[in-house]
């Protein structure tokens, strides 16, 4: 594992380093939005924005490393997802604006890819809420499973929106599944893998961000998140494991029910990490403070899951 992870490491960092100066040569940036936050939008949308492609090229070497049915089942969900976010980030490059896929074309696919998903590992005989919650076999499982996992996919791509949120968010969310999830061989050297492509990743990504993962990357880090709590008959870990990302959809959910019912905003801006910087919060301080609330509530969550 030692070796595993030293090799995800340098592949990781060495692979990001030569990318980003491809994208960079080739002015692979993206259009910041305009009613965005509006902060530091002339740096911001300089920066090479397609970092999440790295982890594709990773998570397909870790598949033919540990090659599997079960290895092949995990894999196919961040994978497949993270193409899907690719998609979008290379519309928006090809048309110069901040927008790619429409919204509904988008969970479209994102629907289509976590139906068919939940339902092979159901039929491998994977599904189950929480052991003594409900077994295998369950019918209920599937549907929880299956609107879980999409909305993990989107909660991690709402959450990605500073320099270092999502993957410092998705490397506390790993640490939490340690004590959520079977450590078979499967998922110990998932971890090792996701933890180091990720860690590489993040030299690049904390403030200021020389590289955005993109929405490639947040599709493949909320699939993976989503895989490696469906896949081992714990779906109901995403809710621990996912806490900061579930605020974070929530946030922008509230914002937009009290827009269009109530006409008027709870928010200065949603997702709630733009909130604390329209209040003039520096970026690095909220990505910290909303790491560290993610694993104080990661961490209780985890033991209220425990104690059932």
């Amino acid at each position: 594992m030692f070796l595993k992870g030293l090799l995800f490491y340098a592949l990781s960092n060495i692979l990001q380093y030569f990318w980003i100066k491809y994208q960079n040569r080739e002015h692979i940036t993206q259009q910041q939005k305009w009613y965005g936050v509006n902060i530091d939008n002339e740096i911001k949308s300089k920066t090479p924005s397609m970092g999440g492609v790295v982890f594709l090229w990773l998570g397909l070497l870790a598949l033919v490393i540990d090659f599997s049915l079960d290895s092949l089942l995990f894999w196919s969900l961040p994978v497949l997802s993270g193409l899907i976010g690719f998609i979008d980030d290379w519309l928006k490059f090809r048309t110069h604006t901040s927008e790619g896929f429409s919204s509904l074309a988008k969970l479209k696919l994102q629907l289509l890819l976590c139906g068919v998903w939940v339902v092979l590992v159901f039929l491998r005989g994977r599904m189950g809420l929480w052991p003594g919650v409900w077994d295998a076999g369950g019918w209920i499982a599937i549907p929880v499973a299956f609107l879980m996992t999409a909305g993990t996919i989107n909660a991690v791509n709402i959450t990605d929106g500073l320099d270092g949120l999502a993957g410092g968010s998705f490397l506390v969310s790993l640490g939490v599944l340690l004590l959520l999830v079977p450590m078979d061989a499967l998922n110990a050297s998932v971890m090792v893998e996701l933890f180091f492509m990720v860690a590489g990743f993040m030299f690049y990504n904390t403030r200021p961000a020389k590289t955005f993962m993109g929405d490639t990357g947040s599709h493949f880090l909320g699939g993976a998140l989503a895989a490696l709590c469906v896949m081992n008959g714990r779906t109901l870990a995403i809710i621990p494991a996912g806490f900061i990302f579930s605020v974070e959809m929530l946030s922008s959910a509230i914002q937009i029910f009290t827009i269009r019912k109530l006409g008027k905003k709870i928010f200065l801006m949603a997702p709630l990490h733009h909130h604390y910087q329209k209040k003039g919060m520096d970026e690095t301080a909220v990505t910290l403070r909303f790491w560290l609330i993610h694993a104080v509530g990661a961490v209780m969550l985890s033991l209220l899951l425990l104690m059932v």
